[in-house]
Protein backbone atom coordinates (compact mmCIF):
# COMPACT_ATOMS: atom_id res chain seq x y z
CA UNK A 1 0.00 0.00 0.00
CA UNK A 2 1.59 3.68 -0.60
CA UNK A 3 1.53 5.94 1.90
CA UNK A 4 -1.34 7.89 0.57
CA UNK A 5 -3.70 5.03 0.76
CA UNK A 6 -2.73 4.60 4.68
CA UNK A 7 -3.19 8.25 5.58
CA UNK A 8 -6.89 8.10 3.35
CA UNK A 9 -7.49 4.39 5.65
CA UNK A 10 -6.88 6.05 8.71
CA UNK A 11 -8.77 9.65 8.01
CA UNK A 12 -11.74 7.18 7.03
CA UNK A 13 -11.21 5.64 10.46
CA UNK A 14 -11.12 8.55 12.66
CA UNK A 15 -14.19 10.41 10.62
CA UNK A 16 -16.37 7.23 12.14
CA UNK A 17 -15.33 7.02 15.38
CA UNK A 18 -15.56 10.67 15.95
CA UNK A 19 -18.83 10.58 16.28
CA UNK A 20 -19.08 7.35 18.35
CA UNK A 21 -17.16 9.24 21.13
CA UNK A 22 -18.85 12.54 21.05
CA UNK A 23 -22.12 10.84 21.81
CA UNK A 24 -20.80 8.68 24.67
CA UNK A 25 -19.49 12.16 26.28
CA UNK A 26 -23.15 13.86 25.56
CA UNK A 27 -26.38 13.89 26.89
CA UNK A 28 -29.24 12.47 24.86
CA UNK A 29 -32.43 12.51 24.95
CA UNK A 30 -35.58 11.23 23.02
CA UNK A 31 -39.20 11.68 23.03
CA UNK A 32 -40.67 14.85 24.51
CA UNK A 33 -41.29 15.32 28.61
CA UNK A 34 -44.54 15.21 29.89
CA UNK A 35 -46.21 15.17 33.58
CA UNK A 36 -47.82 11.76 34.39
CA UNK A 37 -48.90 12.94 37.68
CA UNK A 38 -51.44 15.70 36.14
CA UNK A 39 -52.27 12.81 33.69
CA UNK A 40 -53.30 10.71 36.58
CA UNK A 41 -55.05 12.98 38.66
CA UNK A 42 -57.23 14.32 36.05
CA UNK A 43 -57.76 11.03 33.96
CA UNK A 44 -60.96 8.75 35.01
CA UNK A 45 -61.21 6.19 32.35
CA UNK A 46 -64.86 6.23 30.63
CA UNK A 47 -64.82 10.07 31.21
CA UNK A 48 -61.56 11.35 30.04
CA UNK A 49 -61.66 12.34 26.38
CA UNK A 50 -59.27 12.13 23.37
CA UNK A 51 -59.77 16.21 23.52
CA UNK A 52 -58.71 16.64 27.13
CA UNK A 53 -55.92 14.03 27.43
CA UNK A 54 -54.77 16.55 24.73
CA UNK A 55 -54.99 19.34 26.46
CA UNK A 56 -53.19 17.49 29.55
CA UNK A 57 -50.38 15.96 27.90
CA UNK A 58 -50.22 17.79 24.67
CA UNK A 59 -50.13 15.62 21.24
CA UNK A 60 -49.26 11.97 21.26
CA UNK A 61 -45.61 10.88 20.05
CA UNK A 62 -47.71 8.21 18.61
CA UNK A 63 -50.42 6.80 17.20
CA UNK A 64 -51.89 2.94 16.70
CA UNK A 65 -54.23 0.35 17.24
CA UNK A 66 -54.83 -2.05 20.12
CA UNK A 67 -57.10 -5.20 18.96
CA UNK A 68 -57.40 -7.80 21.68
CA UNK A 69 -58.29 -11.75 21.38
CA UNK A 70 -61.92 -10.84 22.20
CA UNK A 71 -61.83 -8.78 19.04
CA UNK A 72 -62.38 -5.61 20.68
CA UNK A 73 -60.48 -2.74 19.01
CA UNK A 74 -58.56 0.66 20.73
CA UNK A 75 -57.31 3.26 19.11
CA UNK A 76 -53.84 3.76 21.44
CA UNK A 77 -51.44 7.40 21.96
CA UNK A 78 -48.03 6.77 23.34
CA UNK A 79 -46.15 9.27 25.07
CA UNK A 80 -42.43 8.32 26.01
CA UNK A 81 -39.51 10.64 27.12
CA UNK A 82 -36.15 9.35 28.06
CA UNK A 83 -32.42 10.98 28.79
CA UNK A 84 -28.91 9.66 30.01
CA UNK A 85 -25.81 9.70 29.14
CA UNK A 86 -24.25 6.39 27.40
CA UNK A 87 -21.17 6.87 29.63
CA UNK A 88 -23.27 6.88 32.81
CA UNK A 89 -26.17 4.55 32.73
CA UNK A 90 -27.46 4.53 36.42
CA UNK A 91 -28.43 8.13 35.60
CA UNK A 92 -30.58 7.50 32.39
CA UNK A 93 -33.81 8.04 32.68
CA UNK A 94 -37.31 6.53 30.97
CA UNK A 95 -41.01 6.55 30.81
CA UNK A 96 -43.53 5.41 28.43
CA UNK A 97 -47.70 5.85 29.04
CA UNK A 98 -49.21 4.12 26.52
CA UNK A 99 -53.28 5.54 26.40
CA UNK A 100 -56.52 2.98 25.45
CA UNK A 101 -59.28 4.93 24.06
CA UNK A 102 -62.51 3.20 23.09
CA UNK A 103 -64.76 3.45 20.14
CA UNK A 104 -66.45 6.96 21.86
CA UNK A 105 -63.89 8.43 22.13
CA UNK A 106 -63.02 7.90 25.76
CA UNK A 107 -60.17 6.81 27.94
CA UNK A 108 -60.64 2.91 28.52
CA UNK A 109 -57.30 1.62 30.09
CA UNK A 110 -53.64 3.29 29.97
CA UNK A 111 -50.15 1.12 30.79
CA UNK A 112 -47.64 3.56 32.42
CA UNK A 113 -43.95 2.73 32.93
CA UNK A 114 -41.59 4.93 35.07
CA UNK A 115 -40.94 6.53 38.61
CA UNK A 116 -44.13 6.66 40.84
CA UNK A 117 -43.28 9.45 42.45
CA UNK A 118 -46.23 12.00 42.58
CA UNK A 119 -48.61 10.04 40.92
CA UNK A 120 -51.53 8.68 41.97
CA UNK A 121 -53.40 5.59 41.70
CA UNK A 122 -56.71 5.85 44.06
CA UNK A 123 -59.72 5.41 42.37
CA UNK A 124 -58.72 4.02 38.74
Amino acid sequence: MNRNSIRLRHLFVAALAAPILVAGCTNMQTGREFNYAKFSQDTRPGTTSMAQVQTILGPPMGRGLVVEADGSMYEQWTYYYGNGNLTNPEKSRFKLLQIRFNQAGTVASYNWSGELSGATTEGK
